[in-house]
């Protein structure tokens, strides 16, 4: 079904809130740990990187090696494993390897309608607050090209090391935006020219079916809880995620996952497309 799609923000009186960035959100440990999450933190030219820990084993001679070749060589420090496990959580699944780093950003919504494009697709996650979840849909943004995602910043986890293993290295390559009132900044970025689509299991309308294409805005609530009512009836149509009926429902992190493919796939055009 065709949709209006909404004109841009500096035809509906400017970019609101613009240049306004932010400096608060949840602390995180300045910790990354696991292969790819530091392989892909150290080949970052914007991550400010000061002590690289490697145990002696083939991983973390991989790692110190990369480090060498991207000339970050006197970051390196040989150490024993439980040298590296004093500066972690208890039980930590650190592969030998850990990296203290300075966090990227902050970032604020203006930076991403700054560098928004016709098709450009953000995650925003109404009060999602497992680690492991979050760091999953960050990989996931990450895969499918979303550029940003936006959380709520009482209600959201630290950026911890956990949080950048489970993002595997997306972490890198998605900005991570914390605003105060999420109903507000989805109205902001209708106001940019975004289609807000919130996901419901008991949405009226499949993505597939929801998604007119161009700028999109994927709206995720907490598992077991779903979308807060303001939210939800802040976004612009609430869709679902077709499934057999044989279990209840995917798990949020997958649920992300499948969306955002499905908003690639009708990307115009697709962001890795031959133009030529």
């Amino acid at each position: 079904m065709a949709r209006k799609r909404r004109q841009a923000g500096k035809q509906r009186g400017g970019h609101a809130g613009r240049d306004r960035r932010r400096d608060s959100g949840p602390a995180g440990s300045p910790w990354i740990y696991g292969l790819h999450a530091v392989l892909a933190a150290l080949g970052n030219p914007a991550r400010d990187c000061e002590r690289l820990l490697v145990a002696d084993d083939t991983t973390a001679e991989h790692v110190a090696a990369t480090a060498a070749a991207l000339g970050r060589e006197s970051l390196v420090e040989r150490v024993g494993r439980e040298d590296i496990e004093a500066f972690l959580p208890v039980g930590a699944v650190h592969q030998n390897v850990a990296l203290l780093a300075r966090p990227l950003g902050p970032f604020g919504i203006g930076d991403i309608l700054e560098d928004a494009g016709e098709d450009t697709c953000v995650l925003v996650l109404d009060q999602v607050t497992d680690p492991q979840n979050v760091g999953a849909m960050i990989r996931s943004a990450a895969a499918f090209g979303a550029q940003a995602v936006i959380m709520q910043d009482r209600h959201a986890p630290p950026l911890s090391g956990a949080l950048a293993k489970a993002a595997s290295g997306g972490l890198e390559h998605v900005r991570i935006v914390y605003e105060t009132n999420l109903a507000r900044t989805l109205d902001l970025l209708k106001r940019e020219g975004f289609w807000c689509m919130g996901l419901d299991g008991n949405g009226p309308q499949t993505v597939a079916e929801g998604n007119p294409g161009g700028r999109v805005a994927l709206v995720l609530g907490a598992e077991g809880s779903g979308l807060r009512r303001l939210v939800g009836e802040s976004c612009d149509a609430l869709v679902r995620i077709p499934q057999s009926g044989r279990v209840e429902s995917l798990n949020v992190s997958n649920a992300a996952a499948v969306a955002l493919y499905e908003i690639r796939r009708n990307a115009v055009p697709p962001p890795d497309a031959d133009t030529d």
